[in-house]
């Protein structure tokens, strides 16, 4: 008691001004991180009457067959379109970042163009390519599309750009020097390729094909739109909880689609760990040598990749600007008037988007900043710090779809019951369900853990000396914070906000569970247009969140180059 005394004396202001911002971080993410994933671990775990059964459920869920079907379907189409995918960004990245390949930019952006459109839109594409009235169909290139064959080709462009970010990181982390010494040996290409660059970056290949899987293993929208009457986990679990209200099987299907995420999440965390110790601060940078035909090999094969890239979205394009596929091609703009789409729904649906995605960024962005500030350049609070910190790097090992079964189990209860008593808690956030701000909270939830990663590493980079020197000098931390972390940190604030909206616009995975009629979302209103057989309009609300995220990231990179471009000027004029 003496211990504790003495150290609430000798807090000052500053103290607890920085333990309750830590405290209210690590309080938003227990309420609506831990509690929701609580209630589906509960829910799992009992009958439609609330009564404990133990595994009964899960008992029931694999003795059906057709259960069996769709966690083996699901494993099969995650693994073949991981390791495409990643094959595929294995030779990409390596010809972006070891060969004299001309407008590696421009190559490197089309790369990332799926990231910024719904995986809905893939389906669509492919739709328009290869459905029984497809475009390559009419020539000859007839292929099965409804079933595995189209979820994996969706999934394998929905994980590319993931599985190339990851992989262009690991190629350039590489030490120059073997590389001579395997050329003054007379090493041939190939065996520098098994020698030195696979095991220099075996840790960033691991990473990428967990977290592929992952991604392509929970990915509701492809499977929704080419999947046919093949049945997958992400399916499953929607037919389970919004077809037949069926929660607590939703719940058993939900669990063991967190299974791979949390396996992935451990060795991408592992893997990330072991590429920083293989780091050497000696190292020399890879210097690139021109070499004629594996540099032509390599662009032409960017080249083949872009165009694929290009081709799927020009397709989903000119999808959404003709009246009536293939019958009436004459164009139009009719499907881009969202007023008359879904029902008269369309329009709202698309405001009531990017509100959320604005909401969530900054609302999301002000959380993770504030939370990895106080974890990072605190001294004391060291238990509450670590908390905290494990906390807000759980969501990286949560997929969307439990994401979205966890809240509407936790929000849609008026009441708790305690369990093995007669006595119940009335839930005060139930209000919240089917409005807006369940979805804004589970967008914050979500994508929390990569904004928060982007804040420490910036923060990480700047000089403790300024939080030395300010305390020394008797300034508030506050006054620190706002004159010299935050614009030397505004940068990764505007990508932390770019991120946030951009994820919050197009994802489907956890908001197809919580949206309610009252309250249409775009990327859920894709579904049901697509389902209802209104593809051109579908298509058309897709291709305009994919527009939005594209300038939206354009105004960032304006922003950043006109940041870098200040800050160099300002070096120069110190300089001088």
């Amino acid at each position: 008691m003496n211990r504790i005394k003495e150290k609430i004396q000798h807090c000052t202001k500053e103290d607890i001004v920085r333990f309750l911002a830590i405290y209210a971080v690590a309080v938003f993410l227990i309420l609506f991180l831990v509690c929701p994933l609580c209630t589906l671990f509960i829910k799992a775990f009992q009958d439609k009457n609330g009564a404990f059964v133990g595994l009964m459920q899960f008992a029931k869920y694999f003795s059906s067959r057709s259960m069996v079907y769709a966690i083996s379907n699901t494993f099969f189409v995650a693994i073949a379109s991981t390791l495409i995918s990643v094959t595929l960004a294995f030779f990409f990245s390596y010809a972006l970042s070891r060969k004299n390949v001309p407008f590696k930019g421009f190559f490197r952006y089309v790369g990332m163009i799926p990231i910024f459109a719904p995986t809905m839109l893939l389906g669509i594409a492919l739709i328009y390519l290869f459905g029984n009235k497809g475009i390559l169909t009419a020539l000859g290139l007839a292929i099965p599309l409804y079933g595995k064959v189209g979820i994996i080709i969706a999934e394998s462009i929905y994980c590319f750009p993931v599985a190339t970010t990851i992989l262009m990181v690991a190629f350039s982390a590489a030490d120059n020097r073997l590389y001579e010494a395997a050329e003054t040996m007379g090493t041939s290409a190939l065996r520098k390729m098994l020698t030195i660059t696979i095991p220099n970056v075996k840790y960033g290949l691991v990473s990428a094909l967990f977290v592929a899987f992952t991604y392509s293993f929970t990915d509701f929208g492809a499977p929704s739109v080419v999947g046919g009457n093949y049945n997958v986990l992400a399916t499953d679990v929607y037919k389970q909880v919004v077809g037949q209200q069926n929660f607590n099987m939703g719940a058993v299907v939900g669990i063991i689609l967190l299974f791979p995420a949390v396996l992935s999440f451990v060795v991408d965390r592992i893997t990330s760990k072991k590429q920083s110790a293989a780091i050497s601060a000696k190292a020399v940078p890879y210097q690139i040598k021109p070499h004629r035909s594996s540099d032509f090999a390599a662009t032409v094969f960017c080249f083949i990749i872009s165009l694929a890239m290009l081709l799927f979205f020009a397709v989903a394009l000119f999808a959404s600007v003709i009246k009536l596929w293939p019958y009436n091609l004459t164009f139009t703009l009719s499907n881009y008037d969202l007023s008359n789409a879904a029902a008269g729904n369309g329009a709202a649906a698309f405001r009531n988007s990017i509100l959320i995605s604005v909401i969530s960024a900054f609302l999301g962005t002000i959380l993770t900043f504030v939370g990895a500030y106080m974890i990072e350049k605190s001294k004391k609070f060291v238990i509450s710090r670590k908390i905290t910190y494990f906390l807000s790097i759980t969501p990286l090992a949560i997929p969307g779809t439990v994401v979205g079964l966890s809240f509407i189990m936790f929000f849609n209860a008026p009441i708790f019951q305690i369990p093995f008593t007669e006595y119940a808690l009335v839930n005060p956030f139930h209000g919240i369900y089917g409005t807006i701000w369940i979805i804004v909270l589970a967008n914050m939830v979500h994508f929390y853990s990569v904004p928060f990663s982007t804040a420490t590493t910036a923060l990480k980079r700047i000089d403790k000396e300024f939080e030395t020197v300010s305390e020394s000098l008797a300034v508030p931390f506050y006054k620190t914070l706002r004159r010299v972390t935050l614009p030397m940190c505004f940068p990764a604030i505007c990508e932390m906000w770019v991120y946030f909206f951009v994820n919050s616009l197009v994802t489907v995975s956890a908001v197809v569970f919580l949206y309610s009629p009252a309250s249409p979302i775009a990327p859920v209103m894709i579904v049901s247009m697509q389902g209802a057989g209104q593809t051109a309009p579908a298509a058309a609300m897709c291709m305009l969140l994919l527009f939005i995220n594209l300038a939206m990231r354009l105004v960032y990179e304006g922003l950043r180059k006109h940041q870098q471009k200040k800050a160099k000027i300002k070096n120069q004029g110190g300089q001088g």
